[in-house]
This record gives C-alpha cells, sequence and structure tokens, in this order.
C-alpha cells in the first residue's frame, strides 16, 4: 500500500507541475520593439555591498543607454573594499552616476532591501520608471527601452526579466540547473503577468516599476525582513491589486550570479524557498513538489530497475517514474536557452537533484543566515 501511496502522490503532484508548465507556455512573448519611451523616464537603483569586483561591466552597460536612463544610483550599504572609489571615476565619466552611502543598515532591514528603499527615496521625482538592477549583470544596448516599452504596452505596474546565466565552473553546471529546475516545477516559465501573489514570479536582479506605484504601496519595507525580498517586493505590488510579470529577455541581459559551485550552494538557497509573509502552507507543500516529482524520480527509477521487484505494484511505481525522469529531462532541454554556454555536466545535473531537495528543506527551517558577513535574520512576520 504504501508503494500505491507514493504514486498516487507522485501522479498528483506530477500533474499539478506539468499543468503549471503547460498553462504558462503559452504566456507573453517579450517584444523588444514595443511601445515609445520618453526622454528621462527611468532612475536606475543598483544596490551594492562590495562589489568593485563585479560592478563595472554593469555601469558600463547602463551607461551605454542613451537619454531614456535619467539618473543611475549606486546605493552602497556600507562596502569595505573600493567600491566608492569606483562609483567615483564613473561619476567622472558619466553626472548621471551618483553614489549615495545608505550605511549602516538598520538591524531590522535586510541590506539589499534597505539599499533599494535608499534609491527610491532619492530618485528623482520626474522619473516615471524605477530599474533595480544587480551590480553582476551585464545590460545589453536597448535593453532598458525594451522593459519600459513592453511594460507599457502589456500594462503592468512592474516586471522582471529572467536573466540569461553565465555559469562559472563544472560544478555550477551541475547545481544550477538543478536549482532552476525547482522554481520552473513550483512557479511555472516565464511569459505571465498576475495579480496573484501566490502565482508571482519576479528576479530582482533585473526588475522595473512605476515609481508612484512603489512609493503609494511601500513595498520595499514591506520586504525589508524577507530573504527573498525581489519576490515580497513584487507579491506586495501584486496583493496591492497591480500586475506584475516576468519574461524571458534573450541575450539584452547576462549575469554572472556566483563565482563557483560552492557559493552557488552556499548562498542561492537561501533565497530560493521564496518564503515569506505572503506564503505559508505554499512553501512547504513546493518543497513536497520538489521531493516527488523531481528529486525522487531517478533513484527509485535506478533502484526499481536494478532490484527487478515483483508485483504489479513495482511495475506502477516504474511507470511513474520513467514518466517523471523524462518530463525532468524535457524541461532540461528547455531551460537550456537560460545560460549562454553551459558546461558539460549541464545535461548531468538531474544527479544531483535530491541534495538540491535537501539543500532548499535546511534553507527553510534555518532563521539566521550570512551573507558577505552580514548576519540575516528571519523574523516571525516572515516565516
Amino acid at each position: 500500500m504504501l508503494v500505491v501511496a507514493v504514486c498516487l502522490v507522485q501522479i498528483a503532484f506530477g500533474t499539478l507541475v506539468l499543468i503549471r508548465m503547460v498553462r504558462s507556455a503559452r504566456g507573453e512573448k517579450f517584444d523588444p520593439t514595443r511601445g515609445r519611451v520618453d526622454e528621462g523616464a527611468v532612475s536606475v537603483v543598483v544596490p551594492v555591498l562590495d562589489e568593485e569586483l563585479r560592478l563595472s561591466r554593469c555601469l558600463d552597460g547602463l551607461i551605454a543607454h542613451g537619454a531614456t536612463v535619467r539618473e543611475i544610483l549606486v546605493v552602497d550599504g556600507g562596502s569595505r573594499d573600493g567600491t566608492r572609489e569606483l562609483a567615483a571615476r564613473y561619476t567622472a565619466r558619466d553626472p548621471r552616476v551618483r553614489f549615495i552611502d545608505a550605511s549602516p543598515v538598520p538591524t531590522t532591514w535586510n541590506g539589499k532591501a534597505w539599499g533599494l528603499a535608499s534609491g527610491l527615496r532619492a530618485s528623482a521625482e520626474a522619473a516615471t520608471w524605477i530599474l533595480t538592477v544587480d551590480a553582476d549583470i551585464a545590460p545589453r544596448p536597448g535593453l532598458i527601452e525594451a522593459l519600459i516599452g513592453h511594460a507599457a504596452f502589456t500594462g503592468v505596474a512592474a516586471l522582471s526579466i529572467a536573466t540569461r546565466q553565465e555559469l562559472g565552473d563544472w560544478g555550477e553546471g551541475l547545481l544550477h540547473p538543478a536549482m532552476l529546475t525547482t522554481l520552473v516545477y513550483r512557479y511555472g516559465l516565464p511569459g505571465v503577468a498576475v495579480r496573484d501573489p501566490l502565482r508571482v514570479q519576479a528576479n530582482g536582479q533585473c526588475f522595473l516599476a512605476r515609481r508612484d506605484v512603489l512609493l503609494a504601496t511601500d513595498a520595499f519595507a514591506i520586504a525589508k525582513a524577507s530573504r527573498c525580498e525581489d519576490v515580497t517586493t513584487a507579491r506586495a505590488l501584486a496583493a496591492a491589486g497591480h500586475l506584475v510579470g516576468f519574461y524571458e529577455a534573450g541575450d539584452l541581459v547576462v549575469v554572472r550570479m556566483h563565482a563557483n559551485w560552492r557559493e552557488t550552494w552556499v548562498n542561492w538557497p537561501r533565497s530560493l524557498t521564496l518564503r515569506d509573509q505572503f506564503t505559508r502552507r505554499q512553501s512547504l507543500r513546493g518543497l513536497f513538489e520538489i521531493a516527488f516529482v523531481q528529486a525522487l524520480p531517478l533513484p527509485l527509477l535506478v533502484g526499481l530497475l536494478l532490484a527487478r521487484p515483483p508485483g504489479w505494484e513495482a511495475h506502477l511505481l516504474l511507470a511513474v517514474n520513467t514518466v517523471l525522469v523524462m518530463m525532468r529531462l524535457g524541461t532540461l532541454a528547455g531551460t537550456l536557452r537560460a545560460y549562454t554556454r553551459p558546461p558539460w555536466t549541464y545535461w548531468l545535473s538531474p544527479l544531483v537533484d535530491l541534495p538540491v531537495l535537501f539543500a532548499l528543506a535546511a534553507s527553510a527551517i534555518r532563521r539566521t543566515h550570512t551573507w558577505r558577513g552580514r548576519t540575516l535574520i528571519t523574523t516571525g512576520r516572515t516565516s
């Protein structure tokens, strides 16, 4: 009976995941040619903390954009390296670049959320849009105009981009796709705009929102104690009734999230659970979906093929997990476009689905996290 129960749970969760992906596959396609963009329409906010080695590529790409960009605010949360000096050199090149010292970060705030809120307060009132970007992204020409044009055409109050990923080493080639698949299984594919906070997808690496909406909702403050401040911000906007979109933008923006697999393993699970004050049972259900649909099918399939147990129950379990492994491989082929030049280990990433599940589960129950020497404590409100 246990075998049959496992099969039924896998079928139920697998069906939910498949419906989610099929439904999102019919979503809105990002069109970089849409809409007209006014001069000075956007203020760009770049929250930083010890970003000397990553910031140059980001600022180079932002400066290359024309009159659409009113200002580029580099908001520092207390860097101890040469970030301030680097920003000063860019200010000398382009007066649109401004350095804002937002340290010290209040103990009740996530450092990035504080940087975003500080940047919003310092932004020009004449700006219609606020674009927040991480220091490790490389914006390509036309990105900002495409974002604003698409937002205006679709009528969303905010949108973010599933950035094209650059992987650091063969180990990250294993880990990153397995972790990315957990998002695809739980939330579907990019290309959807929603008002339901529990269906929101968002990526703070490249996030655009109307300035007046951010001010009216105080969304960055709502996310101040969140481990996934980008998703919490987007959920806050959706909870206030605003349409929030998530799209792919091809090669318009690429990002190198982590230097190697160790950084990926330590840092990404902290936010990958997407657990905040808007989620309750959904976070736990998401972990069960990952367990039964992504992490367990391959080990179960290998075990069944080696042991060859008799009985119709074993044959049912074999059939169900064969289908789920095939779905996993199909997803792996589909997410290939999310990467620039993935290493060969990309195709072996299903082998680490089970360790990734354990990493997410451990992160979900851990209350204290550390990032670049700063301790983050999940409060009762966001747990």
